[in-house]
């Protein structure tokens, strides 16, 4: 018998739990983990540093970087912020610091700094952690809970899942009547097999990226209603930082695209084809123009070796290459067509993109429980009292830079508020 049982290990799991405790020492909590370690996707989060949260202070901005859940999130994000997760570890021990584009680590650099602090404050508090306890049924009894794991029956007042993205909980929840949004992978990178990328790995750029339509997409599907302009034919676009990787392209750019068009490129099948102005600040016929003074200026030069842009030399040889340029060729003897093609290829590369690789050992997913079905003023279900949630087994999901984190500590803090009054 247990006053509290969180199913899942994770960083929603452990902060409710923490908060649980401190708030009422006299509660017997139990967290349940299905497999050997806990606080597993917080070890290789951000690339093993741990990505806390960001420095986003303004609640209002801090929604804006969530495809789903941004009106829901408000109220929430108001009563417990970036900065009151910052003050948690900083309180125990764990320093932390705002990087230039708002990430916020542990100064160690090391996501085993905010393993050790939520282990060692869950320990401290008495939380008892149950290891390779997957829970196999859920069920009410009375105004409580049995939860069964592989050979034991557990009684609790008060339940709370933070499982993330564990489709056996998901069922459970469906059978209990709640309806669950089909889960899509979201943050995610770009596969393209395109000679202009091959060879040139690791060079990172600002563009903006288009995702183009196809005719065949049914427009009255709720995925047209994102987070971007319709812009002639592109049905969404992001500028940000573009990296060229081994099997595509990746950076913010291309991790914006995939959290808002998680649904949309889904029914694509990842099949699609974007659109690349790599210098942001040109049209196509603006740079056009740009290209035809350059003619006269520079009309000795060969153009393959005169980069008159601020992209990188191997980039901007690939892209010169693909107008029909050859390397020996000068300013002056282009034609009006190579010209033309050059403009088009700085501002308006069209790649195929075929299939999608996760981002780093981040993986996200749009999906989970119905948020119309949860009191975001408690994190409690509307369907049955005392059942909780928490992170992301609810259809909320952000872009990366700290976001999905704030939305785990954030819920677990309040569903923790709830639970103990």
């Amino acid at each position: 018998m247990f006053d509290v049982i969180i199913v899942g290990g994770g960083a929603a799991g452990f902060y409710a739990a923490i908060q649980i405790a401190e708030l009422s020492p006299q509660l017997n909590i139990a967290i349940f983990e299905r497999g050997k370690t806990v606080l597993s996707k917080v070890k290789v989060s951000g690339g093993g540093r741990c990505n806390v949260t960001h420095g986003e202070f303004s609640p209002k901005e801090l929604t804006t970087n969530y495809p789903r859940g941004e009106k829901e999130l408000l109220g929430p994000f108001h009563k417990y912020a970036p900065m009151d997760v910052m003050a948690f570890f900083e309180e125990r021990g764990v320093p932390l610091k705002i990087e230039d584009d708002g990430r916020v680590f542990p100064k160690s650099d090391s996501s085993q700094s905010i393993i050790d602090c939520l282990v060692g404050e869950a320990d401290r508090l008495g939380v008892q952690v149950l290891k390779n306890s997957a829970v196999r049924a859920i069920s009410k009894t009375g105004e409580g809970w049995q939860v069964t794991t592989m050979n034991k029956y557990y009684q609790t007042k008060k339940l709370m899942l933070a499982t993330g993205s564990n489709p056996k909980i998901w069922k459970q929840l469906e059978n209990l009547g709640h309806h669950i949004v089909s889960p899509v992978p979201s943050l995610f990178t770009f596969n393209i097999n395109d000679q202009r990328l091959k060879g040139i790995q690791g060079i990172s750029t600002y563009a903006t990226v288009e995702v183009m339509s196809k005719k065949t997409f049914n427009t009255d599907k709720k995925t047209l209603n994102l987070k971007s302009k319709i812009k002639e034919d592109a049905l969404l676009y992001a500028d940000g930082q573009l990296l060229i990787t081994h099997w595509g392209l990746s950076g913010p750019a291309i991790l914006k695209l995939s959290a808002w068009g998680a649904n949309l490129l889904h029914d694509y099948n990842y099949s699609f084809r974007i659109k690349v102005n790599w210098l942001s600040d040109y049209s196509t016929d603006s740079m056009e123009a740009y290209l035809k003074e350059l003619k006269g200026v520079e009309a000795k030069k060969t153009v393959m070796r005169t980069n008159v842009t601020e992209l990188p030399k191997r980039l901007w040889k690939r892209l010169v290459d693909a107008a029909n340029i050859a390397p020996e060729e000068r300013w002056a003897d282009i034609t009006k067509e190579q010209l033309q093609a050059l403009a088009e290829q700085l501002t308006a590369s069209s790649f195929k993109v075929g299939g999608k690789s996760t981002f780093k050992e981040e993986f996200v997913t749009a999906g989970g429980v119905d948020l119309k079905e949860i009191n975001f003023k408690t994190f409690e279900s509307k369907l049955h009292p005392n059942l909780y949630f928490a992170g992301e087994i609810i259809n909320v999901d952000a872009i990366t830079g700290g976001f999905n984190f704030q939305n785990a500590w954030t819920g677990a803090f309040i569903a923790a508020q709830a639970i103990v009054s």
